[in-house]
Order: structure tokens, then sequence, then C-alpha cells
């Protein structure tokens, strides 16, 4: 036996309609207005007095194309370090959150311990602690003194490990008492209530604010290059001395955006996500 097949009235018909008309009529006013400003900007900068000197000193294409294999190269670095340092400040923030959680006046020692270690290294410019890391502890000598960007991805975690820190403690308190309450009952320990109920709600609920950082710490992995490593940063500034040229930062800076538009883009849709899911829709 077939089922009846729904039919809209007309007058759904007619607000279905209505509706394509007004998204297609949004589209095209939208898209005519870009392309008006687009070009108005474009009339503007490129008729300014000294353009010319701009277009020569920070956007010349010959320059561009011969600095941007030995760029390329070294963004290769700037991602496998963001990789590293980005999985490294992730677990040692969430430590560092679950220690200052830790309830008892046994364990006030190691709570003081992670406060003081997320009151440090937030605030402490970032870069103090690679100049601190990778220029004064290798002058100590010590033996099995690992290399420069080791340490300096060093710097980078210890740094932002204190931002991570604190915005998975703001996760884990946002978790109302009675769930803890709730999963003890049930006969739960501490260490498996925070794994199986607190922990997937905090993660889920700060994974906006996370991903933030994350974009950030891809932005400050440039920061590296001070202490010598031959990055994106690196190249460009030696390719800048080279041929007395700003092209190649110009070249860099566009890399760490591509780079960058992902995570950007996963952040804008788990924030949206976030917020349907708080309002209902």
């Amino acid at each position: 036996m077939s089922l009846p097949v729904h039919t809209p009235s007309a007058a759904q018909q007619r607000r279905t309609a209505y509706r394509r008309r007004q998204t297609v009529r949004s589209v095209l006013v939208a898209a005519t207005s870009t392309a008006a400003l687009g070009t108005l900007l474009v009339i503007a900068v490129t008729g300014a007095p000294g353009w010319d000197r701009v277009r020569r000193s920070f956007l010349n294409p010959e320059i561009a194309r011969d600095a941007l294999p030995e760029v390329l190269d070294g963004l290769r670095l700037n991602l496998w370090l963001l990789l590293c340092c980005a999985a490294g400040s992730l677990l040692l923030g969430l430590l560092i959150a679950l220690l200052r959680t830790l309830r008892g006046p046994v364990f006030f020692p190691v709570r003081a311990l992670a406060t003081s270690y997320t009151y440090t290294f937030r605030g402490l410019p970032l870069i103090i602690v690679i100049y601190v890391l990778t220029l004064g502890v290798p002058g100590l000598r010590l033996q099995g003194m690992p290399s420069v960007l080791v340490l300096g991805g060093l710097a980078l975690v210890l740094t932002y490990s204190g931002y991570l820190a604190e915005v998975f403690r703001a996760g884990i308190e946002s978790v109302h008492p009675s769930q803890l309450a709730a999963a003890r009952s049930l006969g739960l320990t501490y260490r498996q209530t925070m794994r199986h109920v607190v922990l997937p709600q905090a993660v889920r609920r700060v994974a906006p604010p996370l991903l933030n950082d994350v974009v950030a710490l891809q932005k400050d992995v440039g920061l590296v290059s001070l202490a010598g490593p031959i990055d994106a940063v690196r190249a460009a500034q030696i390719a800048t001395a080279q041929h007395f040229n700003y092209t190649p930062y110009i070249v860099a800076g566009v890399l760490f955006v591509l780079l960058a538009i992902p995570l950007i883009a996963v952040t804008d849709w788990v924030t949206l996500r976030a917020a349907r899911r708080q309002s209902g829709g």
C-alpha cells in the first residue's frame, strides 16, 4: 500500500517562491555592492600619490617569485612547530586546569603551584620567554642541551598552556555541580567522573576559545625566528636583505593568512554551532 504524497498548498508554494526570489535578490545586491566598493577602493589606492613607490617596495612580482620557494620551505617548519606546540599546549593546559580544580586542603600546595604557573606565564611577554630559553639557557652550556628550535617550541608551550589552562578551567567550572553529584551517586570515582561526565561537556563548551588560542599560536610560531631557525619569517628577512625590498615579508604574511584561514573557518563554524545549540536552533 503506497503512502499518499504530501503536496504543498498554493499559499505555501507562493511563500516558497517569494523566499527564493528574495534570496536571489539579496545575493545579487550583495554581489553588486561588493563589486562597486572593491572598484572604488582599487581606484582610490592605485590613484593615490606614491603608489608606484609602494608597489615597487612591497608588491614587486619578480622579487616575490624569487623569494617564494625559500619562504615556502621555511613555512614547513612553522607548520610542524604549530602542530607540536598546539598538542603540547593543550595537554599541559588541561593538566594544569585539572590541578587547579582539585578539592581538599591536602591539595592546596598543588593548587597554589598551578595558580602561580598560570599567573606567571599569562603575565610574561612571549618574546621574553623566547629570549630567556633560546639565548639565555644555551649560555649555561649544560650537558644534553636541546636545540634552539626545541627551546623555542618549549617557550611557546609554556606560555600558551597558561592561557589554555584558564580556558579549560572555565569550562570545567561551568559544569553544574549536580552533574558531579549524580555521577558520584552512580558509583563513579572522581577520575571517572572527570573523564566521562565533566571533561566532555567542558571541552565542548570552550571549543571556540580553544580554537581562537590555536589561531593565535599559529601566528606566534613565527617569533621563533628571533632565535635563529630559518622559518618563513627568517627566510623573508634574508630575502629582504638580499634584494633591499620588503616584498618577501608580504609573501610570508600572505602565506600565514592562507594557513590561518582553515583554522578560522573551523573556529567560526564551531562558534556558530555552539550558539545555535544554546538558542535551541
